[in-house]
C-alpha cells in the first residue's frame, strides 16, 4: 500500500444547492473551480467508498459518472491508469486510489470520527483493509470472475476467500462493528466488496455460518450512506451541466 498523507489540504466548498437525491432531479451548477471533481462509477466498489467517504466528510463534488467501457479522455489525461475513482482537486492534483481519496477527505473533515476508531488505531484499520485489498479481493475477482483468469479454480478461490470471512466474522462476534460499537473507515472501506462477494451467489452467502458478518453486511446496506452514495446518474459528457454528488 503506498502512503497516505494525512495532512489536511483546503476544505472543498459546499455552496451549491441542495437538490433531490434523484437523476432526474439532480442538483446542477455552473463548473466552480473550487469544488473537487469525482470520476465515479455506480457499481464499482473502489468508487464507491470513495463516494461514502466523502459523504461522511460532507465534501460535495462535481460526479462524472464513467461507463468503463466508454471512458472520457478527459479522465485518461488526469490518470493514466484510466481506473475509477477519480478526484481531481481544485489545484489540479489527482487523487486516483479510493483509499486515498477515504483519507484524505476524513482528513479534511471527520464529524463522525471514522479515522479514530473506538478500539484500535488508524494503522490497524489500513492493515486490515490491506487484507480486504490484496488477498480478499485476488479470491473474489478469481471467485466472481474466473473465466478471465487462465487455470482459475473458482470453488478454490471461494474456498480461500471465505477464510478470510470467517477471520472478519470473528472480530464482529467481539465489537459490533470492525474496530469497536461505531463503524469507522475499516467497516465502509471493506464493505462494498463483501456486498460484491454476496452478491455472486446471495443464496449460497445467507445459507453460510458467518451471523455476525451477515447482520454488519445488512447494516450496510441499510445505511443512508450506502443508499446516498448509489443513487444512479447518467453517464457523463464533455459540455454535459455540472451534477453536483452533495453530501446533505
Amino acid at each position: 500500500m503506498s502512503e497516505i498523507d494525512l495532512t489536511p489540504q483546503t476544505k472543498a466548498s459546499n455552496s451549491a444547492n441542495t437538490g433531490s437525491s434523484s437523476n432526474d432531479d439532480a442538483p446542477t451548477n455552473a463548473a466552480d473551480p473550487s469544488r473537487p471533481i469525482l470520476y465515479s462509477f455506480r457499481r464499482c466498489p473502489y468508487a464507491m467508498r470513495a463516494r461514502i467517504a466523502l459523504l461522511a466528510a460532507d465534501i460535495d463534488v462535481e460526479l462524472r459518472e464513467v461507463v468503463l467501457r466508454d471512458k472520457p479522455q478527459s479522465m485518461i489525461n488526469a490518470s493514466p491508469k484510466a481506473t475509477v475513482p477519480v478526484l481531481i482537486q481544485p489545484d489540479g492534483s489527482v487523487i486516483d486510489e479510493s483509499l486515498e481519496i477515504m483519507v484524505w477527505a476524513l482528513a479534511e473533515n471527520d464529524p463522525l470520527e471514522w479515522l479514530t476508531p473506538e478500539s484500535g488505531t488508524l494503522e490497524d484499520m489500513l492493515v486490515l483493509i490491506a487484507q480486504n485489498d490484496g488477498p480478499f479481493k485476488h479470491h473474489l475477482d478469481r471467485f466472481k470472475y474466473h473465466t478471465r483468469y487462465e487455470d482459475a479454480d473458482p470453488a478454490e478461490h471461494r474456498r480461500d476467500a471465505e477464510k478470510i470471512l470467517n477471520r472478519l466474522d470473528g472480530r464482529l462476534a467481539v465489537g459490533k462493528y470492525l474496530f469497536g460499537s461505531r463503524p469507522a473507515l475499516a467497516d465502509f472501506a471493506i464493505a462494498p466488496f463483501i456486498r460484491q462477494f454476496a452478491n455472486a451467489d446471495r443464496e449460497a452467502f445467507d445459507a453460510m455460518p458467518f451471523v455476525h458478518l451477515q447482520r454488519w453486511l445488512e447494516d450496510f446496506l441499510a445505511s443512508g450512506f450506502f443508499e446516498r452514495a448509489m443513487t444512479k446518474y447518467d453517464q457523463w459528457h464533455e459540455g454535459d451541466a455540472p451534477i453536483i454528488f452533495k453530501a446533505a
